[in-house]
């Protein structure tokens, strides 16, 4: 098991696609395979199960994430010391859809403060060591650090009418809860609340979300709907074995004071 079977390791299991982590570390397909297969003869174990599109991550690749992104940002810090260039060790923040821009400035600010000093990757998605998310998409072997209590809003344009006119977010985990509010005409679907918002702002109709989401937003204003009492967390999800990770360590503690 060496360096480079590890970063071929990790960017397959980010990417979740052969061609895509190819990509991503400079490296061609044949020798990235040739890299996975080495390390899993090396551990004794299957990593990925190739699929139709892309590759499906096994258990033990789960585990050996966090302990592989340690090791690199080891041998990283170790290189640059001897290289004299001080070559600053990654962490890589995942930020799922959704999140405010004032939140995410929280966790930026907190990580441009760890000593010594880290290389910041934000990445969309499920990417990282750790990920900013709301606590309906943490993952069962994950922890949670809560970070904001984010009350669901009405939005509506600007210049609105009185018709209820409704856009949902059917595929968001919050849609069953806030179902019972919609009393009018569905006229739109959006995938996520951003886009949510922008049909608000086009004069389509009103919707119901963050707040914190809402009120970044110029093109929309907020009315009141005494009757909605509904909140979502925002925060830090992360395993226990990412706690491995120095950088981790710091920003928990750094966003938990």
């Amino acid at each position: 098991m060496d360096y480079r079977q590890l970063r071929a390791f990790i960017a397959v299991f980010e990417e979740r696609n052969i061609t895509a982590a190819a990509r991503s570390i400079h490296l061609s397909q044949p020798a990235l395979s040739g890299s996975i297969r080495a390390l899993e003869q090396a551990l004794g174990t299957t990593l990925f199960v190739r699929q139709a599109r892309g590759v499906e991550v096994t258990e033990d690749a789960r585990a050996l994430y966090p302990e592989a992104q340690r090791m690199v940002a080891d041998a990283n810090r170790l290189l640059g010391r001897f290289k004299g260039d001080r070559e600053r060790a990654p962490l890589q923040i995942g930020v799922e859809q959704d999140v405010s821009a004032a939140v995410l400035g929280k966790v930026v600010l907190a990580a441009a403060a760890i000593q010594p000093p880290v290389r910041l990757q934000l990445a969309t998605g499920c990417m990282g060591a750790v990920r900013l998310a709301s606590e309906e998409l943490r993952c069962e072997d994950e922890l949670f650090l809560p970070l904001h209590s984010d009350p669901f809003v009405l939005a509506v344009a600007q210049q609105a009418t009185t018709e209820a006119r409704w856009i949902t977010c059917p595929s968001q985990p919050s849609h069953q809860r806030l179902q019972p509010f919609y009393s009018g005409i569905l006229v739109a679907e959006a995938d996520t609340f951003a886009l949510a918002l922008e049909l608000v702002a086009a004069g389509l109709g009103a919707a119901i979300v963050p707040e914190s989401l809402a009120t970044e937003h110029p093109g929309v204003r907020i009315e009141p709907m005494p009757q909605l009492d509904l909140r979502r967390r925002i925060g830090l999800c992360y395993s226990a074995q990412a706690l491995a990770l120095d950088g981790v360590v710091q920003l928990r503690d750094a966003l938990q004071s």
